[in-house]
């Protein structure tokens, strides 16, 4: 890899730790000053928009070999929630004050706080084991709580506003199928996609954290 390159991955996850630090920031000065988790979205809704829409410059990464993950698996989780932010959370007032909203933002902030600051040192070759740990172990449990009490959940709450609303309807209509349909088809596969998605990152994990056995010389 270049040092072109290695500047350019340092700037963009330096960037991404430091925007999901802010974000979980703002969430948490939210609910000390209004002791309440109704005002995650009220207080760091956009900004976390903002961070998860250009992530998607992660795939083109992986597409274009800039990293080694590839383009499959950051491409589904950037479907995944920046359909739940911007179809649903942001187009349905009702659904923004919601606690499902807090245990989703509060879930992907600090994971993604973990995980960019690891790939940050890593790129001027800096390998923390401590961080290098929290990276391939907190998604052990971040990861199940951002989706079933959090994205899931929320899913839930929303298909009686789709529906009143007939939330997309020029262009699901054009399809012949509601997204209210759409929405109930995803909640009932969410689970198995997103196993896919966990499956994986237990692989990486084994690959990162256990050391390789060394063979004895006979």
């Amino acid at each position: 890899m270049s040092s072109l390159s290695k500047l350019y991955l340092l700037i963009y996850n330096s960037l991404q730790s430091l925007g999901w630090g802010v974000a979980l920031n703002k969430i948490l000065i939210s609910l000390a000053s209004e002791r309440s988790f109704h005002g995650a979205y009220a207080s760091a809704g956009d900004l976390i928009c903002f961070l998860q829409t250009i992530s998607l410059l992660e795939s083109v990464h992986g597409a274009i070999g800039l990293v080694p993950s590839g383009a499959l698996f950051p491409l589904m989780q950037w479907g995944g929630r920046t359909h739940f932010l911007l179809a649903i959370v942001r187009q349905i007032p009702e659904v923004q004050e919601l606690r499902s909203v807090f245990v989703t933002f509060c879930a992907w902030s600090v994971s993604e706080v973990i995980r960019y600051s690891h790939y940050a040192v890593t790129c001027v070759g800096i390998h923390p084991s401590w961080l290098t740990y929290l990276r391939y172990t907190a998604f052990i449990i971040l990861y199940p709580i951002g989706l079933a009490p959090g994205e899931m959940w929320l899913m839930y709450r929303a298909l009686p506003y789709i529906k009143e609303r007939n939330l997309y309807s020029e262009l699901f209509g054009q399809l012949h199928f509601s997204y209210y349909y759409f929405v109930v088809v995803l909640l009932i596969c969410y689970p198995f996609l997103w196993l896919k998605l966990y499956l994986h990152l237990f692989k990486q994990r084994r690959v990162k954290l256990v050391k390789p056995k060394i063979k004895k010389k006979v």
